[in-house]
């Protein structure tokens, strides 16, 4: 079952106005991703997957990567919408976060803009747009960015399977 939206403040987004099967729109907030206080990313260059029920996820041009960030990582997964996903892990230093990302390397038809692009589970890794410090979705599965621009409910929380 469907729950209700929470009420939008000014300059706030819904997830339940955004569209399914998701949309993809390009963003100039600055989002910048750190581990340990060392650089792992920044950009201007983002663009945002917006779905239903879901906050934003941000995918980041490799290029936005500080060099030998990024490394393969074993595994893929399916999206109906988006098509394969490669896993990558990031290591800064001597830590190294194991499949903390994804990246659709050749993405279905309409989802193109997101080749060269990696996503990023800000669980373990301190993610900030335009310099505002990101909360995780909730669950294993979902890699979406909480920043006070959007509200819920959000898909991922306790009981929100059914969504």
């Amino acid at each position: 079952m469907r729950p209700a939206p929470l009420p939008v403040a000014p300059g706030q987004e819904s997830v339940w106005d955004y569209p399914r099967p998701p949309r993809v729109e390009t963003t100039p907030e600055l989002v910048a991703v750190t581990l340990g206080g060392l650089p792992v990313a920044t950009t201007t260059d983002a663009v945002r997957v917006l779905e239903t029920s879901h906050p934003p996820v941000y995918y980041l041009p490799f290029d936005a990567f500080e060099p030998g960030v990024l490394e393969g990582a074993v595994g893929a997964s399916v999206c109906e919408f988006k098509g394969v996903a490669s896993y990558v892990s990031v290591r800064v230093g001597d830590r190294l976060l194991s499949r903390v990302g994804w990246t659709y390397p050749r993405p279905l038809p309409g989802y193109e803009v997101l080749t060269d692009r990696v996503a990023l589970y800000a669980r373990d890794l301190r993610c900030t747009v335009d310099g505002e410090v990101v909360q995780p979705q909730a669950g294993e599965f979902y890699g979406g960015w909480i920043t006070s621009r959007v509200v819920g409910p959000f898909k991922g929380s306790p009981g929100s399977r059914g969504w």
